[in-house]
């Protein structure tokens, strides 16, 4: 199968006289799990917001097979974004939720069978857990090429993050997943590759993450 690239580069944010973002660069490729780390404050969900079209910066280019997209977001079979905060409407069934995301529940099921009893169940009624873990199975089992997610360990037990990773690492057999959590224990494990955004609002490729993390201050 044909690898396809997503790319970002040329991001500037800024707000007043306080830059948030400069020189950032990264690539995901389809059957790859890329790492995103920072500590907070730096900027990282500005960034995948960038990259997902929904902010704007002072400039910004994502690319796709080095063909420009304006809007990455209106492409509904390219890429979908799991963003930090809850974004499905408390008010929509489950199952709604899986079909407006074009996602069997069977598919929910099959990996965590504990969430068939959620069906019929509005997703502001479920635990923050249970509403997190089935937003991120939506974002993650959608029918798409790229996949960016913004905490996705967030609310869930370490017992449940272990399984969630093992759902990440079949999903990135065939799609693209940018994986962005303070937990950066689950991102080692999972990325082929690792980006430190550092204080200055730009990216860094580490060649050896966890050494150079250590070196960086960001491990103990």
């Amino acid at each position: 199968m044909t690898k396809r690239v997503l790319e970002a580069d040329s991001f500037w944010l800024e707000y007043g006289s306080t830059k948030i973002l400069q020189n950032i660069y990264l690539r995901v490729e389809t059957g790859q799990t890329v790492g995103l780390l920072g500590r907070n404050g730096t900027g990282k969900s500005s960034l995948l917001r960038m990259l997902f079209g929904t902010l704007r910066g002072q400039s910004q280019s994502v690319r796709v097979d080095q063909k420009y997209l304006s809007h990455p977001y209106q492409h509904k079979t390219l890429l979908r974004y799991l963003p930090q905060h809850p974004f499905v409407p408390p008010n929509l069934r489950v199952e709604a939720a899986c079909h407006a995301y074009e996602v069997p529940f069977a598919a929910l099921e099959g990996y965590f069978p504990e969430l068939g009893k959620y069906h019929t169940e509005r997703l502001g009624d479920l635990s923050g857990g249970a509403q997190r873990l089935v937003e991120t199975l939506l974002i993650l089992l959608s029918p798409v090429d790229f996949v960016l997610l913004d905490e996705p360990f967030s609310h869930l037990a370490p017992v449940v993050v272990e399984r969630l990773e093992e759902v990440i690492r079949a999903q990135a057999q065939t799609k693209g997943i940018l994986l962005s959590d303070h937990a950066y224990r689950p991102v080692l494990n999972l990325s082929d590759v690792v980006y430190l955004l550092v204080p200055v609002g730009r990216t860094v490729l580490l060649q050896d993450p966890l050494e150079e993390l250590r070196w960086r201050g960001y491990l103990p």
